[in-house]
């Protein structure tokens, strides 16, 4: 699964050596942690959350083949490389109309 999203990320973004996904255990559940650069987390997010969607929908699709659940999480960076204040994934639906929401 690790190697297969990979494959699917690399050639979404525009800088391809700067994915890394890593494969995590919580609670029993796999998740795979993915980190791009900030620039292509647009990318891989897509127009409301679709592209992001789409690739999580095929992973788990992949997954239930064996009988298991994945998870996919953006671990967004800030560009000095530290993690934003996020705990959690980027899912794409915030409103980007009204800056203050």
């Amino acid at each position: 699964m690790k190697a297969f999203l990979e494959y699917v990320l690399k050639n979404l973004v525009d800088s391809p050596e700067s994915v890394s996904v890593q494969q995590v255990l919580h609670s029993g559940r796999t998740t795979l942690e993915v980190r791009v650069k900030p620039s292509d987390v647009g990318k891989v997010v897509g127009k409301q959350g679709q592209t992001i969607a789409a690739i999580r929908s095929v992973v788990n699709a992949a997954a239930s083949r064996y009988g298991g659940k994945v998870q996919v999480d953006i671990i967004e960076e800030a560009p000095s490389g530290n993690p934003l204040g996020g705990h959690g994934p980027a899912r794409g639906d915030q409103n980007s109309e009204d800056p203050e929401a």
